[in-house]
């Protein structure tokens, strides 16, 4: 069973993502903050026992990409999934760079959820299209925060094609199975396109490929 921590400083937020993962067999919480700072002294006492770490964006006090390079500089290394149900391009940006594995609206089903979980869990990058659409509309009016290093070789036809479904918040099983080939296979041909990308995750290959115009 995966142990969960949530994070959000409306108690109401918090009950309801309780209640729904309590339908779960695959996920238990195990700890409840309602802010960053409350978090980080969570995590200090629970660390070695949690798995992934549920949290808000945006919370008074210390929010959410301040609790995660919190988490960083103290070498909590727990996948961060980041909840928002603000359609704020920059705030995810900035979680991105701040090393958050996996991005959520807060409406999403039970199986989402739990699947989102599961992935960042498996050391996986979760990216929700709901989020990249987002991302792609404020992209279009802001200059890009990543550099925009030359790649060493162009993507091929193939690779563009992963890279898209992997913009669509595919999995590496979802892309085999769509492109009829092995997991083996997808995995080796995403970390050739975040070599060619200069980029050390799905995420912000996604990003890096939206700002290069290739997707």
């Amino acid at each position: 069973m995966i142990s969960v921590i949530l994070v959000d400083d409306q108690t109401l937020v918090r009950h309801g993502i309780k209640s729904l993962l309590s339908l779960s067999s695959e996920v238990k919480v195990v700890g409840e903050a309602e802010n960053g700072l409350k978090a980080i002294a969570l995590l200090d006492e629970l660390a070695t026992t949690v798995d992934v770490v549920l949290m808000d964006i945006r919370m008074p006090q210390m929010n959410g990409i301040e609790a995660l390079t919190a988490m960083h500089k103290k070498d909590i290394n727990i996948p961060v999934i980041m909840l928002t149900t603000f359609d704020d391009h920059e705030s995810v940006m900035q979680a991105i760079k701040a090393g958050a594995k996996g991005y959520l609206l807060k409406d999403v089903s039970l199986e989402t959820l739990v699947e989102s979980i599961e992935t960042v869990h498996k050391g996986e990058t979760l990216i929700q299209p709901a989020i990249t659409e987002r991302l792609i509309q404020g992209l279009q009016g802001i200059k890009g925060e990543f550099e925009s290093a030359d790649m060493p070789e162009p993507l091929s036809k193939r690779e563009t094609e992963i890279l898209r479904l992997m913009a669509a918040g595919c999995s590496n099983k979802e892309m085999a199975d769509s492109l009829f080939k092995s997991e083996g296979t997808i995995k080796n041909q995403v970390s050739s396109i975040l070599s060619k990308l200069g980029v050390r995750d799905r995420t912000r290959a996604v990003l890096k490929a939206i700002e290069l115009g290739i997707i």
